[in-house]
């Protein structure tokens, strides 16, 4: 049996959809929305999966990150009935990759030049941290935390606000991810040669490598005492996380998988369950050759050629910080609705995987669920999501 730390709210925004309904209908429909990017200037021309009329910015030196965060942010809290002031030990733990750094490449070439800029982009980046500004928004004083842990942070920051709620540093917890696209990793992954010029296809023989995208994804987790207090109900759990590094090279997985494996069975065994009870796996899915051949085959060894796999990421290309908390909403959403939306861009077979994710809306029936997450570095995040049984 899984921890009783519940999921009263959930928002997302992303090139899917902006709120969770209208992302879910865009992908039952199997819509994709990339295309070129239009967000700035770059000789990097690639597809993208942008998120379309954005409010504009409160201030010029204001983080698109942060503007993503709050829409998704708003969602969640609607959902759990959940507004500032409310006196409750609240913790904040999100995860991104862009809104860490000094990203405006203005402020750097001037400084190379002159050795004098205008400090705009220092005072938007000490404005930018994700968590303390969620934690001033609503007024609360529990923990807060930013984790920067590549294309895994979504999930690891999940990961800490399930450890805090388990250890009663805070009643309820408001986790996930934001990213928002940028010059920096889009020039980056070109320059990796992993990222596509056509739109992506986890999983499927001819993937070209994968599309960046943006948005965000926030989960609101609470004790279940906690929201007994508040009259909330919610069949929805996050039942366990494991992670695990693989040591094995900077940017690539191991080629057996052994540290997304040992994520998952640390999820899976804090959860209390067995592989033959995961209904459907999320998987992280970038279409680059090493993530799917590595990710594909680690999941047919762990739970078998019947087991329903699908990557997100065909709807909204690679959020890297955000990706962990968009995808845990998309999980959630999965079992709560009890169907999951076709792995969109597969076609064809890649005998070396022998993996075939869903061609389609398809029906799901089981208590539970895995998302998993792969990053630079060796990271390796794994969720287990649970829903409680109509009684």
């Amino acid at each position: 049996m899984c921890d009783p730390v519940l999921i009263t709210g959930m928002g997302v925004v992303s090139a899917a959809g902006s709120g969770l309904h209208e992302s879910l209908q865009s992908m039952a429909a199997g819509e994709r929305h990339a295309g070129p990017l239009t967000l700035f200037e770059s000789p990097v021309q690639l597809p993208v999966f942008e998120v379309r009329g954005l409010p504009p910015r409160q201030s010029p030196d204001r983080m698109r990150t942060m503007e993503l965060l709050e829409l998704a942010l708003a969602e969640a809290l609607a959902m759990a009935k959940l507004s500032p002031g409310s006196g409750l030990r609240i913790g904040t733990a999100l995860g991104t990759t862009v809104a860490c750094q000094l990203n405006d490449l203005n402020f750097y070439s001037t400084w190379r030049e002159t050795h004098s800029a205008p400090l705009d982009s220092v005072d938007g980046y000490l404005r930018g941290n994700l968590a303390e500004a969620v934690a001033e928004k609503l007024g609360s004083d529990g923990p807060h935390l930013v984790v920067v842990n590549a294309c895994s942070s979504g999930t690891d920051a999940i990961g800490a606000a399930l450890s805090w709620l388990n250890a009663g540093l805070c009643d309820i917890a408001i986790t996930g991810g934001a990213d928002e696209l940028n010059r920096i990793p889009l020039a980056g992954f070109k320059a990796l040669g992993v990222a596509g010029d056509q739109p992506c296809a986890p999983f499927d023989a001819n993937r070209k490598g994968l599309n960046l995208g943006e948005g965000a994804g926030v989960l609101i987790l609470e004790t279940a005492s906690s929201a007994a207090r508040r009259g909330i109900q919610s069949k929805l759990r996050v039942c366990g996380y494991g992670s695990s590094s693989d040591a094995y090279h900077l940017t690539a997985p191991h080629p057996a998988g052994e540290g997304l494996t040992r994520a998952i069975h640390a999820a899976l065994q804090q959860a209390g369950i067995q592989p033959s009870e995961i209904a459907f796996v999320n998987a992280h899915g970038t279409s680059t050759p090493d993530n799917d051949l590595v990710e594909g085959r680690a999941l047919l060894k762990l739970f078998g050629p019947d087991i329903k796999v699908l990557s997100t990421k065909g709807y909204t290309g690679h959020t890297l910080g955000a990706a962990g908390g968009i995808e845990a909403v998309f999980t959630a959403a999965g079992l709560s609705k009890g169907w999951i939306p076709g792995s969109a861009g597969f076609q064809t077979l890649d005998e070396a995987i022998g993996l075939v994710p869903t061609l389609g809306k398809t029906e799901i029936s089981g208590r539970y669920a895995l998302s998993t997450s792969l990053a630079f570095g060796g990271n390796n995040a794994a969720l287990v999501l649970g829903m409680e049984e109509s009684s």
